[in-house]
């Protein structure tokens, strides 16, 4: 195996441009110390390499994947893409050169720190897009449903068939706050595009209504001797009570827990 350089690559952010880091990687032979993406580069003092995408070598690269390591590998390797991981570009790089090397055997070597990595990640992933299906609340917003999300993984793409399937008659708008990027649909039409500096819209007084409604509902069905806060918290963790209704300032379940 090849030593680690000092050396840093810098990409568009892109999984294509991941991919042509792996093609410079081989070319060059040559392993970075990382791999950071454009929108996340700071100033350092080590050697940067910035790898332009050109989508011939990414072509190659990706081809290759199920060729000599199977399609479940290049399907890991799209799911660590949307991940939190950190060092995930250096990881999937890894992984890939021991996958090139081993073969599909690569997909069941559980105990190597890269696979294991990878399939952490994207389990979690997988996790919070789950989570998220039954997390998000809505609200109407000028005849339009829209809600704000803060995941850690960047979830839209694995949540989008199932919100455009069940309001497919609607429009919609759910804005990833962490990634600065949302998911737009209305009927029959949909995409998950850039948007910064996002802002909701105060409620109106209707909106306001069917929120203590919401609310009502939930302080009706409850049961007080069986309260439970730790098992509560365990399945609706709190990372994501910020963007949902019942959660809200002043609301009787954050206010009682």
């Amino acid at each position: 195996m090849i030593e680690k350089s000092s050396l840093i690559y810098e990409y568009d952010g892109s999984f294509e441009g991941i991919m042509c880091c792996v093609f410079e990687s081989y070319y060059k032979r040559e392993i970075p110390m990382d791999i950071i993406s454009s929108d996340r580069f700071q100033t350092t003092f080590f050697p940067v390499k910035e790898i332009e995408t050109d989508l011939k070598k990414s072509t190659r690269v990706i081809k290759s994947i199920p060729e000599k390591i199977g399609s479940s590998a290049l399907e890991l390797l799209k799911y660590a893409f949307l991940t939190c991981m950190p060092h995930k570009e250096l990881n999937m790089l890894m992984f890939l050169r021991k996958g090139f090397h081993y073969g599909p055997p690569i997909m069941y070597m559980f105990k190597d720190e890269h696979v294991d990595k990878m399939l952490k990640a994207v389990r979690h992933l997988k996790n919070e897009s789950h989570l998220l299906k039954g997390f998000i609340r809505f609200s109407i917003l000028g005849g339009i449903l829209v809600s704000q999300i803060g995941p850690k993984n960047y979830v839209l793409p694995l949540i989008a068939g199932h919100f455009c399937r069940r309001y497919a008659g609607e429009h919609f708008l759910i804005h990833d706050k962490t990634h600065n990027m949302a998911l737009v649909y209305r009927p029959r039409q949909y995409a998950v595009v850039p948007m910064c500096n996002f802002k909701m819209a105060e409620p109106d007084s209707r909106e306001k209504h069917f929120r203590k409604l919401w609310e009502l509902f939930y302080t009706t069905v409850e049961i007080k001797d069986r309260r439970n806060f730790k098992y509560r918290r365990s399945n609706m963790p709190k990372h994501y009570w910020k963007y949902m209704t019942e959660f809200q300032k002043g609301s009787y379940f954050k206010d009682n827990e």
